[in-house]
């Protein structure tokens, strides 16, 4: 996957916002939390993402995956794929698609209707 294609991906989801901070980072938003980030890694595009605990513990130490740099290191479950050449596109989509659902879920009732991610 490309940064243009991830950024694609992530545009294409519901409510969410862009912006361009921390480096050059492309950080993907969903009601104002991040829910995803393509940024460098040494030259080359490194995506990060949300992951449950469990997901965390598992694939960490998956090749081309690792514990994502600042995030991870201050006891939050992300993960980077710091090799996308070592992942398919169809998993980075499934873990963009399981980081967006697990930020949206911890958003307010009222904040998902405003997105339109919940009917009133």
């Amino acid at each position: 996957m490309t940064r243009d294609e991830f950024n694609a991906y992530c545009r294409a989801k519901r409510g969410t916002s862009h912006v361009v901070q921390w480096g050059n980072s492309d950080v993907w938003k969903v009601g104002g939390k991040v829910f995803a980030l393509c940024g460098w890694n040494d030259g080359h595009e490194a995506f990060t993402f949300k992951v449950s605990e469990m997901i965390y513990e598992v694939m960490q130490d998956q090749p081309g995956y690792r514990p994502a740099p600042y995030l991870a290191s201050r006891g939050m479950t992300w993960l980077q794929i710091h090799e996308p050449s070592q992942v398919s596109d169809a998993d980075t989509c499934q873990h963009i698609d399981a980081s967006y659902d697990l930020v949206a879920a911890k958003l307010t009732k009222k904040q998902r209707c405003e997105l339109g991610l919940e009917e009133t």
